[in-house]
Order: structure tokens, then C-alpha cells, then sequence
């Protein structure tokens, strides 16, 4: 029985080999005829042709354009599709390529396909991009912005409205001394200080008030002379004063008169005979002191100025105003003051001059404004908002923000619909608030940018480069037909 059994099992084994090679005979056989059938390109089908590559943009640089994702080298956000860049219709429908340029210097263009230093491939410039968007600003071209791309960058607009311009000037101002009620004390005689009634700055005097007393040789000296003019006079009239050697005591006085000897001091002088010792110098005004040079004992001469006194019942304001808000400030305007130190509170004053000369750094002029300061509250160096007070009217207004100062021209952009954006050179009159007067280049109704504006104005100088470089390359194509390309 063992016998048969083991003749069985190589018969069996032998069986399942037979049938492992039949079974890899019928894989090659499938195999092979697969290989075999002819594709789609024999059979004489069409290939389908590859899809047009889809371009990625950075939201804030338009100039910036890739063709895989990636950040922007400049501000460092992702790209984001560019719609219908893979579409071929799409491109299509914008002409022609007419030449490639670097996506972050548009100077830089090639007739073909190319890497800048940087790896970034040159993008293509198509002719529907270079015609049909002229604009009368120089330097700039009107642009189409897709709605999503307006949402991206936070592009919104406002309308062109009629408003109330008040006429008013809001600037700052810096409280000055009046220079016109300004006195310097002097002496006309050397001499020397003996005492001082008014010892510091910032001291209130009154007019005629003693300010110090002066001992002077000389002016002890003229007293003697002019006594001596006194008696020779009384001798030579038997006694009594008459017009006979008026000469000489007339010179005497006159002499004493110059150096500022009050006429109380000369009556004393003759009632008495008796010479005083020292000068006793008085305030010319009402003030306070704003100079003091002198100490007791020191030596003083007609070259010195020992006090000086200004009269502060009233005081200037000085003001800045931009050389464009000049034509609104007259002398005689009215004006009013605010200051920190007393909140809540405005003082009331005109505008007494205008400075012929312009602060070549600022580009400001000095507008002299006068107050009355009668509690002595406007003291000057205090620093507040001056509000020159004019005629107002009706006016175009737009937001502060909207309008691009470049300096030699001012534009605007405005919203043409279907996502069309012109620039519109403008001039601009009186600020209101956050809003600008527009004196031309706008009509009621118009919508403009108020935000995003200097992205659409880097995309319209971009656009604008481009079609000069075009034009640059035609003329230099039909100059020189034959020659090369640069």
C-alpha cells in the first residue's frame, strides 16, 4: 500500500507543473497581444494637445507673475492663480505674444522664452495688453481689474460729491512776544550800579518805576556845573534870573536832560543846591522784565544794555501756512487760538501780517496773528492750533485718500465699470477734515479709488512702460527691417 501511494505523488506533482506552465503561456500570450494593439496615434486618432500652464501672481506686486506657486520675493505672500491663465481661449483673446519681460523689471525683455538671474521666468506680454488703454495722464494707462482680484487687494471706491468748504485754515502757532512793545533800558552816562529795585527776570514793573540807581563821576560833575550856571547867572542879573548868561545854564540843563535826568530831579537840584549822588534810572513802559545783564557794583557804559522790558498786554501768534493755502489768508482776518493749557477755552484775534518770504525748507510763510492778553494767560513759547477764519462756499470733494501727490501732478483714479480704471490728473484746493476740494478734473457722480489706489497706480505706470517699450521696438523694426533683435 506504501508502494502505491508514493507512485501517486510524483504523478500528482508533475500534474501542477503542466498546468503552472500553461497558465504563464496564456499571461505572455495577453501580454504580447497588448503590446501588439495599436494606440490611438496609429489608429489615426488625434492627440490631445497639453494644457496651457496656469500662471500665479503676487496680490500686491502685479508685476511679479510664475508659472508654479511659490512667494512673492518681494513682500514674501503667496502667489494666487491668475483667472483663465490656463485657458487657452483665454489667452487667445489678448493677440499675440509680442515680446517676454522680467517679472520684476519690465526694462528687461526678450523675444523668447527666458530665466531671469534670479530663476523666475520671464512672462509674456501679449499685444491685447499693449492696446486700446491710453490715458491722458503722462506716465500712466488705464487698467482692468477682475472682481476677485478688487476683493483681494481691498480695492473700494467713493463718489465725487458737492460739499460745503468752509473757508477755514486750521495750523499751528507759537506765541511770541510782541516786538513792537519791546523797550530797552540804557544808560547814557558810565557810571556804576549801586542798588537794584528790580533783581530778577520775569518781574512785573510799571511805567516810571525805579529799575536801579547809578553812581557817575560825570553826572555828579554836570550837577556842579549846573549850579555854578545857576549863581553865575543870579550875579551877573543882581541877584535875580534873567536872560544874561542864559546861555550857559541852558547848556548846563540840556546837557543833563540827554542823559535822561528826570525834570523832577533838575527842580529838586535848584530848590536845594544839593548834589545828588546817584542817578536813579526808570521803566519807559508797563512789562515784565525779559533781560537782566547787571548785578550790584558792576561797572556799566552807553554800550550796555542792562534790562530790557516787554509789554505783554499783547502778543503774536506765529503761524505756518503751506505756500497753496496762502490765498485764503488776508491781513485783517479774523482768527482764533486753542491751547493745551486751557482746554475748552479760544481767544479771539486778526491776522496783522503775512511774510513776504517763504521758508525755503518748509515751504511755509509766517502769519503774524495778534491777541489781546489782557490776565496775561498767553505767555510766550506756548505752543497751540491756530483756525484762520474765511469765507466758505460750495465745492467737489473727494476723500484725502484717494488723490496721489507725484509731486508735479496730482491723479486720480476713476472707476469706469466692468472693472475699468482711468487716471485723471486733478488740482486740489482746501483740505475739510479727511476730504480735499477738487477745483477740476472731476465732475459730481464720478467714482474713484480710496484704497488700494497705489497698487492701481503701480499697475498703470507698469502698463504704461510696457506699451513705451512696444512702441521703442516697432520703430526699431521698421528703421531697420534687416537687423538683428537686441
Amino acid at each position: 500500500m506504501n508502494d502505491e501511494m508514493n507512485e501517486q505523488i510524483p504523478t500528482r506533482a508533475s500534474g501542477l507543473r503542466t498546468l503552472g506552465l500553461v497558465a504563464l503561456g496564456l499571461i505572455a500570450g495577453a501580454g504580447g497581444s497588448l503590446l501588439l494593439r495599436p494606440t490611438p496615434r496609429d489608429q489615426g486618432t488625434a492627440a490631445v494637445p497639453a494644457a496651457k500652464k496656469q500662471m500665479y501672481q503676487c496680490p500686491m506686486h502685479p508685476q511679479v507673475m510664475q508659472d508654479h506657486p511659490g512667494d512673492c520675493p518681494i513682500c514674501g505672500m503667496k502667489l494666487v492663480p491668475i483667472e483663465g491663465s490656463g485657458d487657452t481661449k483665454a489667452s487667445g483673446d489678448r493677440g499675440k505674444i509680442v515680446f517676454y519681460r522680467s517679472p520684476m523689471n519690465p526694462s528687461m525683455t526678450s523675444p523668447t522664452p527666458m530665466k531671469d538671474e534670479m530663476g523666475m521666468d520671464y512672462v509674456p506680454v501679449y499685444d491685447g495688453d499693449l492696446k486700446g488703454e491710453g490715458s491722458s495722464v503722462e506716465g500712466h494707462a488705464a487698467i482692468t481689474i477682475d472682481h476677485e482680484r478688487q476683493q483681494l487687494i481691498g480695492l473700494k471706491t467713493a463718489l465725487v460729491v458737492m460739499g460745503p468748504v468752509s473757508g477755514e485754515l486750521r495750523t499751528t502757532a507759537r506765541l511770541a512776544v510782541d516786538e513792537t512793545r519791546v523797550r530797552k533800558v540804557n544808560v547814557k552816562v558810565e557810571g556804576f550800579v549801586e542798588k537794584l529795585f528790580v533783581d530778577f527776570i520775569g518781574k512785573p514793573v510799571a511805567k516810571g518805576q525805579p529799575i536801579f540807581s547809578l553812581y557817575s563821576p560825570e553826572f555828579v560833575s554836570a550837577q556842579r556845573e549846573y549850579l555854578l550856571a545857576i549863581k553865575t547867572q543870579k550875579a551877573l542879573a543882581g541877584g535875580s534870573l534873567s536872560s544874561s548868561g542864559g546861555d550857559l545854564l541852558e547848556s548846563a540843563k540840556r546837557r543833563l536832560a540827554l542823559w535822561d535826568v528826570p525834570s523832577e530831579v533838575l527842580e529838586l537840584l535848584e530848590k536845594t543846591g544839593e548834589v545828588q549822588r546817584a542817578l536813579t534810572l526808570r521803566s519807559p513802559i508797563s512789562g515784565v522784565v525779559t533781560v537782566k545783564n547787571v548785578v550790584e557794583g558792576a561797572r556799566i557804559t552807553p554800550a550796555d544794555i542792562p534790562f530790557e522790558i516787554s509789554d505783554l498786554s499783547r502778543v503774536w501768534a506765529m503761524a505756518d501756512v503751506y505756500e497753496q493755502e496762502l490765498g485764503g489768508v488776508k491781513v485783517g482776518q479774523a482768527a482764533s487760538l486753542s491751547l493745551p493749557t486751557f482746554p475748552g477755552k479760544t481767544f479771539s484775534g486778526r491776522v496783522v501780517f503775512i511774510d513776504p518770504v517763504l521758508d525755503p525748507k518748509s515751504r511755509t510763510a509766517k502769519v503774524r496773528i495778534e491777541f489781546p492778553n489782557p490776565k496775561g494767560d498767553l505767555r510766550p513759547e506756548l505752543f497751540g492750533e491756530a483756525i484762520l477764519k474765511g469765507p466758505g462756499h460750495k465745492g467737489l470733494l473727494v476723500p484725502l485718500d484717494s488723490v496721489l501727490d507725484a509731486g508735479t501732478q496730482q491723479v486720480v483714479f476713476i472707476a469706469l465699470g466692468d472693472g475699468k480704471f482711468e487716471p485723471r490728473e486733478v488740482t486740489t484746493g482746501s483740505t475739510v477734515g479727511e476730504q480735499v476740494e477738487i477745483l477740476s478734473g472731476l465732475t459730481p457722480g464720478e467714482s474713484v479709488i480710496v484704497r488700494a489706489n497705489f497698487l492701481v497706480d503701480s499697475e498703470s505706470r507698469l502698463k504704461a512702460a510696457l506699451a513705451h517699450l512696444s512702441q521703442k521696438g516697432e520703430s526699431k523694426s521698421d528703421a531697420a527691417p534687416s537687423g538683428h533683435q537686441h
